[in-house]
């Protein structure tokens, strides 16, 4: 078995591992995920947020991980941060860290061979290295009718696409002329348009006007449709959608000075208008999907939690709780997940699926009675089963008590 050197609090650290080697213990989820959203729903058009929360160690980042490698199997486009990392409270932050993630141009080049297709040609065809518009050139047929169906194409793929924003829209016609070597675009205002795409504030748009190009700044105000309009290139560069998880969202209840981002009362609560804005425009995406992951706290803090911005949790509480657990629910309680699916024949079988990933080195599989004991505990402690599992395999003298205190 291969050593893997990943980082458990990282999800991309994992995108070698296939998801079938992840999945002991909430396969039950991620299968009916799989097939649900990114194999009909998502895939057709859709779009969705889902919410993922429990106590810590209960297995959410492992389960953000797990939805990575089966994104990635279903073809999507995968994007994870932490908010840890990015700032919540204003969401041209997030789409740009979106856009990094997203590798336009590759998506445009994508694109681009759609466009040669229709144009009735076969993009294989057409040397390495060699744009199309040369390729037409030397077989003769580089006209003037040509170009104009050029143009018109990049017209009907980009600037009468429904889905696009307009200046979102003429950015990428021009970049994906580039691509296939008509209109001509110099290198230097391909990366001004770039520039733009990413929300740089350091270009001056005069500079941009050079190419018959006015677009206003991007903003917290217009990032969602630029989103939109992302996601939609993402779809024509031959990806099933896109793929969003955002880890850590606990991070707006905590008091401590010394976090790389520590939000005030009116950000915290700017980002709760954000994340309800963004509930309230998801129908008008498409191919497209959001996974929020975050400790209890923040469900259980009435005063700096979801709770205390009404307008938001009034569109993501639970309307019916039954006593199986639902999977349809937009609220993922892994906590209640597990008391319904992890038995002590599960433990084990996660135990060993740890061991054989070699995430600790000295590792080894539990037993049946540990395994007892870690259920036993769960139900009281304040540690969910995968962290409580994951402790008793680091700790050597164990001897039937399970130690929480991680």
């Amino acid at each position: 078995m291969p050593e893997y050197s990943a980082n458990p609090d990282n999800p991309e650290s994992y995108g070698s591992l296939p998801a079938e080697q992840l999945t002991d213990g909430i396969g039950f989820l991620a299968d009916f995920w799989r097939e649900k959203y990114l194999q009909e729903y998502i895939r057709n058009g859709g779009s969705k947020i889902k919410f993922v929360t429990g106590r810590t160690g209960s297995g959410k980042t492992h389960f953000l991980r797990l939805m990575m490698a089966v994104a990635r199997e279903e073809h999507y486009k995968t994007v994870w941060f932490s908010a840890k990392d990015i700032w919540m409270h204003d969401f041209k932050e997030i789409y740009v860290e979106i856009f990094h993630q997203c590798d336009l141009l590759s998506c445009l080049e994508a694109a681009s061979g759609s466009l040669i297709r229709e144009m009735g040609y076969d993009p294989q065809d057409i040397p390495a290295g060699m744009k199309f518009i040369d390729y037409l050139s030397q077989n003769g047929e580089g006209d003037a009718v040509t170009k104009r169906e050029i143009r018109a194409q990049l017209r009907r793929f980009f600037l009468e696409n429904p889905m696009m924003d307009n200046n979102f829209a003429l950015a990428c016609s021009m970049l994906t002329g580039s691509i296939l070597g008509y209109p001509i675009l110099e290198e230097q205002n391909q990366e001004l348009l770039l520039s733009w795409l990413e929300g740089d504030r350091s270009i001056k748009l005069s500079q941009l006007r050079a190419l018959d190009f006015y677009p206003s700044r991007i903003t917290k105000y217009n990032a969602r449709h630029m989103l939109r309009s992302l996601a939609e290139v993402v779809r024509m560069g031959g990806f099933s959608g896109l793929f969003i998880a955002i880890d850590n969202m606990e991070i707006l209840t905590s008091r401590s000075s010394l976090e790389a981002v520590h939000y005030t009362k009116m950000k915290r609560e700017d980002t709760y208008e954000s994340i309800r804005q963004l509930i309230d425009d998801i129908d008008s995406m498409k191919n497209i999907m959001f996974v929020y992951a975050f400790d209890r706290e923040l469900i259980d803090n009435e005063n700096a939690g979801l709770k205390s911005y009404q307008a938001l949790w009034m569109r993501i509480q639970n309307e019916i709780v039954g006593e199986r657990f639902n999977r349809f629910t937009d609220m993922v309680d892994l906590d209640r997940l597990a008391a319904q699916e992890y038995s002590p024949e599960v433990i084990v079988a996660i135990s060993k699926s740890l061991a054989d990933l070699q995430l600790n080195r000295t590792a080894e599989p539990l037993t049946e009675e540990q395994a007892q004991e870690i259920v036993s505990q769960a139900r009281t402690g304040a540690v969910g089963i995968p962290r409580l599992i994951q402790t008793v395999m680091n700790d050597r003298s164990f001897h039937g008590e399970v130690n929480t205190g991680v």
